[in-house]
């Protein structure tokens, strides 16, 4: 009774989408992928090998900086704690971890 006033909506079929709209999005999450592997991943892991590699190489009377800035001399090892002397009989404990550079040698007498 009320088709009167209202007409029907019928459904109809979903316009057809081109075929190769799903292999341009395959390709494209693809390169996507290998870029951020390449541009972000890759570099990272990287650093982190090389990082872990300067930690575990660290020896009694190397001179280092920590990532906080300060520079001192090791004076003992432990598995995963640095004693560092920063000035004639003051040293600090520091996390293994936290060291961000071997200096070279000598480098503390010129500062």
């Amino acid at each position: 009774m009320l088709d009167l006033f209202i007409s029907s909506a019928w459904a109809q079929e979903p316009a057809a989408a081109p075929p190769q709209a799903g292999m341009f999005n395959i390709v494209f999450l693809l390169v996507l992928l290998v870029l951020f592997y390449f541009l972000l991943i890759r570099p990272q892991q990287k650093r982190a090998k090389e990082h872990n590699k300067l930690v575990e190489g660290l020896q009694k009377g190397d001179e280092v900086m920590t990532e906080g800035g300060i520079m001192g001399r090791i004076t003992e090892l432990a598995e995963s704690v640095v004693a560092v002397e920063v000035s004639e009989n003051v040293e600090i404990k520091v996390r293994r971890q936290s060291v961000a550079s071997v200096l070279p040698k000598g480098t503390l007498e010129k500062l």
